[in-house]
């Protein structure tokens, strides 16, 4: 089964099917926020370093939103690398009237073109970006190969906890426990879904095929530190980042962290 080749048609049916307004605040937030689309902690985290002739990349960085606010600390280029072609083209268009010097390229992450090897100081991971890559390693050896020696690898993701809870919607959510554990930690199987992407559309639809993975902790630090990288940084959370889990804040149960690894 090619899943990557299902997912790609699948992402970009799903950007085809956004809502009107899904995305039309990017220029304004840009020009009239610090750093929106990003996590605070991300932001309070990334004071720390310095981007100052800095190059950076965001793998799977759909329609740029992201990377563009991280460009907001000072970085003198950045690239994204995202296997839809129109959230490709989009970011492309919105990087041209903003001005910024961001540039995106649709390709298959496992396969990003051997000229951007070495390139990057740092590479960003974002929520969401994981789960649709069966093999880790490979996922992070491309990562490790883009980065400069010494440059650093940032992940802001959903914990792996959270795929052994329930999500509105779902058969298996119960609302009365929301925290209740309905999924195996060490699940193998992907998730197969067909109801499209809710977030973007703000509807439910018979969509083209979805195949997505979970990943334990351990697969995910094993898996960048099997790649010529260190993890010099792993900061756990109470609180999600993705919409599914609000009501589970700051009660204890890992709902999101960001892991910081180096070449």
């Amino acid at each position: 089964m090619d899943y990557i080749s299902n997912n790609k048609e699948a992402w970009e049916e799903a950007f085809n099917q956004r809502s009107k307004s899904w995305g039309n605040d990017i220029s304004y937030r840009l020009k009239n926020e610090d750093f929106p689309f990003i996590e605070k902690v991300l932001v309070n985290e990334l004071w720390n370093s310095d981007f100052t002739n800095k190059a950076v990349a965001q793998f799977c960085c759909n329609n740029g939103r992201e990377l563009f606010s991280i460009m907001k600390f000072g970085a003198t280029r950045g690239v994204g690398f995202d296997i839809a072609e129109n959230m490709v083209a989009f970011a492309n268009e919105t990087a041209k009237e903003l001005g910024v010097n961001c540039t995106f390229i649709a390709t298959d992450m496992l396969k990003i073109d051997e000229q951007h090897h070495n390139s990057f100081d740092y590479i960003f991971v974002t929520i969401g970006a994981l789960t649709w890559f069966k093999d880790l390693s490979m996922f992070f050896e491309k990562a490790a190969q883009c980065l400069k020696k010494g440059g650093r690898l940032i992940i802001n993701e959903m914990h792996p906890v959270t795929n052994m809870l329930g999500a509105t919607g779902e058969e298996n959510y119960d609302e009365e426990v929301p925290n209740k554990l309905v999924n195996s930690y060490l699940r193998r199987e992907p998730w197969i879904e067909n109801s499209g992407i809710g977030y973007m559309s703000e509807k439910s639809y018979k969509s083209k095929t979805f195949y997505s993975y979970s990943h334990t902790l351990s697969h995910i630090v094993n898996a960048i530190c099997r790649n010529s990288m260190c993890v010099s940084k792993l900061i756990e959370f109470d609180y999600d980042i993705s919409g599914m889990f609000k009501e589970l804040n700051n009660e204890g149960i890992p709902l999101s962290y960001i892991l910081i690894s180096q070449k």
